[in-house]
């Protein structure tokens, strides 16, 4: 059990690195596996999800090394095709593997994957796509058996612009005889990130941040060296925090472009916001105005994994903020654990209305999921008091050494392990 205290009031300044990007990280640690290469990644954060990852890759036979943010992978070794239920259910990625061992091995032998309770999150979008490639895929319990003896190019229309099932897809297309391509595909920067990584590798792909992604396969072997980009939800956070605390800070090592919905309803809220190719000034008194309606929606549009936190930054917003919730059925966790520090939220379905109270105030929460969690730390920080978060390792699945940052900047936080 992880313990955050925060004592809130204080104003946050000075200059901050951005980490590198979890979501960009985990399909990439996953890509090193499709051919027998040698991987050296760098800015890769030390999380939770990423130890998950790691110890995947060595029990498949991979030889890993680790130093601080560089990670080095030699995948020539690859001794296996089953990753047991222990190491599946510790994060929701790990069923990106799947593609992966199925262009490398032709067989996958795993579990339904783990990771925060948001609702139904069902993996039927990847295996429909891996299906449509020629895979045979036996689903018993929670247990999946995925065969290919062959896989094959095929035109992929996903009804519902899924990354993972988008990723999943790329992965097994590497392999596949002829060429794949993916109609109505995730349009994010991790979904970019990949390409370049698989584009390195000696693959021919392209199309990576558009609708549509073209594969041929049967690539050549190369060895690639990458940098992790950088992660917007950890930027949204602090500009989050920023907000509600008031202050003045400067994000370096990010692309503002990766998130600037979120930027733009903080801009709405009173916030001054100042961007350069790659950092970004904001500046908040801290009085901030209701905003919305806030729609979450696919990339482009404003992200569900920013959704929490926003809401946390507008809890003392003078008027009314709306958000609706359109990914997940219970991405309104946080909700319960918010009021308990004076907040007004009021949900109805997957409406919420903030109506902004003059003051929060320090309580005892618990994290009930990663980015429900970081909302509370972002709440934490404009109430008077101190408030104290307990959390089963939801935060640190995300969040690299997130106390060392906030306290760089001038926050009161400490964290008990």
């Amino acid at each position: 059990m992880e313990i955050w205290h925060i004592r809130g009031g204080n104003r946050l300044n000075g200059t901050c690195q951005v980490q590198g990007s979890k979501n960009a990280s985990l399909p990439i640690l996953a890509a090193s596996i499709l051919a027998p290469m040698r991987c050296e990644l760098h800015h890769i954060p030390e999380l939770r999800d990423v130890d998950a990852a790691l110890r995947i890759l060595r029990h498949l036979g991979c030889r890993v090394i680790q130093e601080k943010q560089s990670v080095y992978i030699d995948s020539t070794g690859l001794s296996g095709c089953y990753i047991p239920n222990r190491l599946m259910e510790e994060m929701r990625s790990s069923v990106i593997f799947m593609g992966a061992l199925l262009a490398r091995c032709g067989e996958a032998n795993l579990s339904l994957p783990g990771g925060c309770h948001l609702g139904k999150r069902p993996i039927d979008l990847h295996l429909m796509a891996l299906r449509q490639m020629g895979a045979e895929i036996e689903e018993n319990g929670r247990e999946l058996h995925c065969t290919a003896s062959g896989l094959h190019g095929a035109d992929i229309r996903l009804p519902f612009p899924s990354v993972g099932a988008t990723e999943n897809a790329m992965l097994a297309a590497c392999a596949a005889k002829g060429e794949t391509r993916i109609y109505g595909a995730a349009r994010e920067p991790e979904i970019k990130a990949l390409q370049d990584f698989l584009s390195a590798a000696g693959v021919e792909i392209h199309g990576a941040g558009s609708d549509t992604i073209c594969i041929i396969g049967r690539h050549k072997e190369k060895d690639v060296v990458q940098r992790i980009i950088p992660d917007r939800i950890v930027a949204s956070t602090i500009a989050c925090a920023l907000a509600a605390s008031g202050g003045d800070i400067e994000l370096r090592g990010i692309d503002p472009g990766h998130f600037s919905t979120v930027l733009h309803f903080l801009n709405e809220a009173g916030c001054d916001i100042i961007k350069s190719n790659y950092a970004l000034r904001i500046r908040s008194d801290a009085k901030l105005r209701g905003i919305g309606p806030v729609i979450t929606e696919p990339y482009p549009g404003f992200p569900t994994d920013a959704q929490p936190v926003l809401m946390a930054a507008v809890l003392k917003a003078e008027g009314r903020t709306k958000i609706r919730e359109t990914i997940f059925e219970n991405r309104f966790r946080q909700v319960p654990e918010l009021q308990r520090l004076g907040a007004k939220i009021v949900c109805s379905g997957q409406t919420a209305e903030i109506f902004g109270v003059p003051s929060l105030h320090g309580a005892s929460l618990t994290a009930t999921d990663l980015r429900g969690g970081a909302s509370m730390i972002v709440a934490g920080l404009a109430a008077e008091g101190e408030t104290v978060i307990c959390d089963d390792g939801h935060i640190t699945r995300g969040y690299e050494r997130f106390d060392n940052c906030l306290r760089a900047l001038g926050a009161d936080v400490y964290l008990e392990y």
